[in-house]
């Protein structure tokens, strides 16, 4: 057997992290990465603790492995996921305006025009790019909406979002391209929120800048790093799990049946994908005191990736976890997080995902994957597919 190892740059680890997960739960849970210099948390029960205990696991230097990442100003680009509270709840509570129940369930309508409008051209041409013609371009769409982000601007802003995720082989930090992307974003929405100062829309950057609670507005920094965190979580994510979703179900015939003979199970279709696939497959902290996990000292100050991708695959928690079983209970996944810093558009992740994902299977539910085609991202937290090649069958 090979020695055990876990670098979450490497290329291998990208198309394939889940034979080397199941080894770090059951050989070194508590993984030291001597040379990139972080502990890794693979189990789900040291995980959950991890994403809980905002006193001992903070985010106040961000979620990102990559030492220039990693450091007290992160909040300036990666917004509230860069803060512990109560500065973290206090910012929470005025963005999370945006996404109130009310306000994503009377999204589903246009989710489902942009689902179907382009589902039909895929119709037409009997085969699709899934990432080019669909997944790639609607979370986009939505949360362009939402922020009111002009039409012509998402294809560029999309290209930054992807080069930002994006790392290149053998480099172990956040390479230039993606910060050169980082810069055009943050420039990009400097400009849309001088915009909305001047002429107040019915959009979402318009609402944080009238938003106050006791009397205290978000800054134009703050405005400016939350556009970011949301164009990129909001497409990345989405993105990766509608491609993954009819990625393993092609896989796995007898979960499509399973399926073709009851379509209700859509959402657990949902569900399951983000368990079996999670698109965020690790997340960063930084240690605020010494703390043992599964029988290991962790000191102070020290980087911590919390490998979520792992924890949904724990036996301990989910029997037989490398199954893809759409019948199984999801409620313990840490797909999206857990406590305090619990993500804010999970409600919206699973309304795209269900919408587009039940406009598809009244189209194709007979739809083929063609392997040869299919092309993965590379980065250290984000995992799904740049391409997803379909060949369409319809009646």
């Amino acid at each position: 057997m090979t020695a055990l190892g876990y670098n979450p740059f490497d290329y291998e680890i990208h198309e394939d992290p889940y034979p080397t997960y199941a080894r770090l739960r059951e050989e070194a849970p508590v993984y030291r990465n001597d040379e990139l210099d972080f502990f890794a948390l693979s189990r789900h029960a040291d995980a959950l603790v991890a994403l809980k205990d905002t006193e001992r696991f903070t985010n106040t230097h961000g979620v990102s492995v990559e030492k220039s990442a990693s450091h007290p100003a992160a909040h300036l680009a990666m917004s509230f996921l860069g803060l512990d509270p109560p500065r973290h709840t206090q910012m929470r509570a005025l963005v999370s305006r945006g996404f109130t129940p009310r306000r994503v369930s009377a999204l589903e309508p246009r989710i489902r025009e942009m689902a179907v409008a382009a589902l039909e051209r895929m119709r037409e041409r009997g085969r699709s790019e899934f990432i080019a013609d669909l997944a790639g371009t609607l979370p986009m769409d939505v949360i362009s909406e939402l922020l009111g982000v002009p039409s012509p601007d998402r294809t560029e802003l999309r290209r930054w979002a992807d080069l930002l995720v994006h790392r290149e082989e053998g480099v172990f930090d956040v390479p230039r391209a993606a910060a050169e992307a980082f810069g055009k974003i943050w420039g990009y929405f400097s400009e849309r929120i001088a915009e909305r100062r001047r002429a107040p829309k019915d959009d979402l950057i318009s609402a944080l800048l009238a938003a106050e609670i006791d009397g205290e507005r978000l800054s134009q920094i703050d405005i400016q790093s939350f556009c970011n965190l949301m164009i990129v979580a909001g497409n990345e994510t989405t993105t990766k799990l509608l491609a993954n979703a009819l990625y393993w179900l092609w896989r796995n015939p007898d979960q499509r049946k399973l399926l073709a003979d009851d379509p209700r199970r859509i959402p657990r279709w949902v569900e399951e994908t983000l368990r079996f696939d999670s698109s965020t497959q690790a997340i960063g902290r930084v240690t605020t005191r010494e703390v043992t996990m599964s029988g290991v000292g962790i000191p102070a100050g020290k980087r911590v990736l919390v490998l979520i991708g792992s924890a949904n695959r724990d036996e301990r928690v989910f029997p037989h976890a490398n199954a893809y079983d759409l019948e199984r209970d999801t409620t313990s996944m840490l797909s999206f997080g857990h406590g305090a810093h619990f993500c804010l558009g999970a409600a919206l992740a699973r309304l795209e995902g269900r919408t587009v994902l039940e406009e598809f299977w009244k189209r194709f539910p007979d739809y083929e994957v063609e392997p040869a085609g299919c092309a993965r991202v590379h980065s250290v937290s984000v995992r799904g597919f740049a391409a997803l090649p379909l060949e369409l069958r319809h009646g």
